[in-house]
């Protein structure tokens, strides 16, 4: 058998020339005969109860076959870590609570028709009675002890509190030199994918429900469908065709439920898509988080002390809410060694738009709070922002806030040094200096250089069952003709099915082109976890590897087909203590860090980001262009974030739902300049030392970013986005650009 080389190849996405040429179908382009039609009356309230729905007029329109509400889901709950949200809201079912309505995205009823436009004209008819209650829209105010209660069993309407108890604080306070204290906020971000929202349901050949739909876990979708509908496992299958981008924005459910349920009960196909303005109002973003945090260290840049006060804006359901504010409260020491560290972190409910998911998944934010942190630290004693970030950095062995060593593997050392040396350093009479920065003959031009690191885990946290299963077959007569992969992981457009084809070839020892994949479908594949937590290439690589492993010794026994089935799973970790916040949240981590060159424009507030040099150790390389691609399309996705990215939200209602308006990069707004600085320091248990990737290039660049906005103006941004009008408003508060 011919050994075949292709990990660390840059070979062709197996997608590409079907999606370049328009043939790849989405959801949206996928028809059966027969289909109806189905839209969604959402809520018209942030908070209320309703009291009656009046069907009549929508069931007497003609071409409307079906008006489903509360009452006609069997299991009206839904929800990835806590069942919190209805699938329909309204009188009639027997799940207590599911009556209100908590905000505006909340589903009240369905209207299946022969059209698109006749069941949007019958979602209009339905007459809906509210009852107000009281809406909660600030998060501290969601805390105060006479707040209405949106959830029974979450006094104050605290969600989770997290936190770190670690060393001793007076101690810690009495030893520095220099304290720097500021409040941070972060605000929502939209996850702007290409392919809004669209499913299609119907009972396959085996009677099975089966929804055609675009998600981040085939199986975890499945669970949730046969539980709201009361079915056997077995009855329900779910289906990715491609999809066009996620970013978190699909791990929770959209039109999967409600697509199910209305297939299940007319026995047709039923087909969905949202509008662009569906989309932007209803599926969930990321959190805004607020962070008033006290940073303190000795004269020679050892930080000693580090307090935070971190209050995330869930929304009015959990979604990942629990899971993504226990990230926050890990990364808001950032990625250095602190004796002494006093955190709390809560996250509140409230009756805005819900919170989840998005690329980094707390970190953006932790870390936008840290490395301002450092950065102003490092100003306080005239010390180099690199030079107090190498002093202070994590490495191998390290005990961490949490009270806990790192996993093996740690490499943010090199990461630093390897973004200084390929940006804007020189190592001098063994330190690093920053080289100067020259000016644009414009006066009103200022340019200015900053930097931010930080790190990411990989894979699911504090103690959620972590696992991924792989089969592979063998088929051939005296030498492997055909390689079948069995994995269900999705691709939402980052390449990841190319890249497991790659694994698969490798493990097994044949040319790509014999390996043909069987995946996004939960009746041909055993669950992979979701396509998140920069897992994918981490878990499938390791199921890969162990089927492969196994599949070999059955064909060298004479197997013919040889096959073989394998889980993967890694390292236990475990949640955090209560009262300390002792753990091992995570049994591996990506390591980051960034340089920024920006230019202000002093008299219009326009930011402009020059060049990114983005150095990322990613393990290693499976594809290098494939990672190349990663790191350009998370700092181009972190530079909305940081600068044009504005969602405005007033009372629980967005304002600006549409693209015209809640504006993102163009090709017109990418950095000259985008430095992808690729690193391969092996994770000891990644598959073939791989690491995940792809949410660290995001999580830095707002934090170096505002760092070299202050080094051009001598002002610094603490709240996000830094939009033009923010911009101005720091400038003439400074008196500058006022001619």
């Amino acid at each position: 058998m011919d050994k075949t080389v292709a990990i660390g190849q840059s070979v062709k996405r197996i997608d590409a020339l079907g999606k370049v040429t328009g043939e790849t179908p989405y959801p949206s382009d996928i028809n059966l005969d027969g289909q109806l039609w189905m839209k969604i009356r959402f809520s018209d309230r942030a908070h209320a109860r309703i009291t009656a729905i009046d069907t009549q007029a929508a069931e007497q329109l003609p071409g409307v076959h079906a008006v489903f509400t509360a009452k006609d889901v069997p299991v009206n709950e839904y929800g990835l870590v806590m069942k919190d949200q209805p699938v329909l809201c309204g009188p009639g079912s027997s799940k207590p609570g599911t009556d209100k309505v908590r905000c505006y995205a909340d589903m009240v009823a369905l209207v299946v028709a022969d059209s698109e436009a006749i069941a949007a004209e019958g979602a209009k008819l339905i007459d809906i009675t509210y009852e107000d209650l009281p809406g909660l829209f600030e998060p501290e105010a969601a805390m105060d002890d006479d707040a209405a209660l949106l959830h029974d069993d979450h006094p104050n309407n605290i969600l989770c509190h997290f936190r770190i108890r670690k060393g001793d604080m007076d101690a810690g306070w009495a030893q520095a030199d220099a304290v720097v204290e500021d409040e941070y906020h972060t605000s929502w971000q939209e996850h702007a994918y290409l392919q809004p929202e669209a499913g299609l349901g119907y009972i396959d050949e085996e009677g099975r429900v089966t929804v055609i739909v675009a998600g981040q876990w085939v199986h975890e979708d499945q669970e949730q469908i046969y539980h709201a509908l009361d079915l056997p496992p077995e009855q329900v299958r779910v289906i990715y065709p491609a999809i066009g981008g996620a970013f978190g924005g699909r791990e929770d459910m959209s039109v999967q439920i409600v697509l199910a349920l209305a297939a299940h009960r007319l026995r047709r196909p039923v087909k969905t898509v949202w509008s662009r303005e569906e989309s932007i109002l209803y599926h969930h973003k990321r959190h805004p988080i607020s962070i008033r945090t006290r940073w303190g260290a000795t004269k020679d840049g050892m930080i000693v002390a580090a307090e935070a006060r971190v209050v995330g804006d869930a929304g009015a359901y959990n979604y990942t809410s629990t899971k993504v504010m226990g990230n926050a409260n890990l990364m808001v020491t950032g990625a250095y060694v602190i004796p002494n560290c006093h955190i709390d972190t809560y996250g509140v409910y409230t009756n805005n738009i819900p919170c989840g998911a998005f690329r980094g998944f707390g970190a953006p934010q932790g870390l936008f709070a840290a490395e301002g942190q450092i950065n102003k630290l490092a100003l306080a004693l005239n010390m180099d922002p690199l030079e107090i970030r190498l002093k202070n950095s994590v490495q191998e062995g390290s005990i961490i806030s949490v009270g806990t060593p790192l996993p093996k593997g740690v490499s943010m050392p090199q990461v630093l040094e390897a973004c200084g040396r390929e940006s804007f350093w020189q190592q001098v009479n063994g330190g690093w200096r920053r080289s100067d920065t020259s000016q644009p003959n414009n006066p009103a031009l200022r340019r200015g250089i900053g930097m931010a690191a930080g790190f990411k885990n990989v894979g699911f946290s504090f103690g959620f069952p972590e696992q991924s299963w792989a089969t592979i077959e063998l088929h051939g007569g005296s030498q492997i003709e055909e390689v079948v992969v069995r994995h269900s992981g999705a691709d939402v457009g980052q390449g990841a099915h190319t890249v497991f084809v790659q694994m698969a070839a490798e493990a097994v020892g044949v040319p790509m082109e014999k390996v043909r994949l069987l995946g996004h479908d939960t009746a041909t594949a055993d669950t992979s976890g979701s396509a998140s937590a920069s897992r994918m290439t981490f878990m499938a690589g390791n199921a890969i590897c162990g089927a492969a492993e196994q599949a070999l010794k059955a064909w060298k026994n004479e197997e013919r087909p040889a096959k073989a089935t394998f889980q993967y799973r890694p390292p236990k970790t475990t949640m955090y203590d209560p009262m300390t916040g002792k753990s091992e949240p995570n049994f591996a981590y990506g390591y980051v860090a960034q340089a920024v060159e920006v230019e202000v424009d002093i008299e219009t507030g326009h930011i402009r980001l020059v060049k990114v040099v983005s150095a990322n150790d990613v393990g290693r390389a499976v594809n290098p262009e494939q990672v190349k691609g990663q790191i350009e399309g998370a700092v181009v996705q972190a530079q909305g974030y940081t600068i044009l990215e504005h969602l405005i939200s007033r009372d629980g209602r967005i304002l600006n739902p549409y693209l015209s308006t809640y504006l993102i990069p163009t090709v017109l707004d990418v950095p000259e300049e985008v430095k992808s600085v690729i690193l391969e320091y092996p994770d000891p248990i990644g598959p073939w030392g791989a690491r995940g990737m792809a949410e660290m290039p995001f999580l830095p660049l707002a934090a170096a970013t505002a760092a070299a906005i202050y080094d051009a103006t001598g002002v610094w941004l603490n709240s996000q986005p830094f939009t033009p009008d923010k911009v101005v408003a720091a400038l003439r508060a400074q008196g500058i650009g006022v001619f």
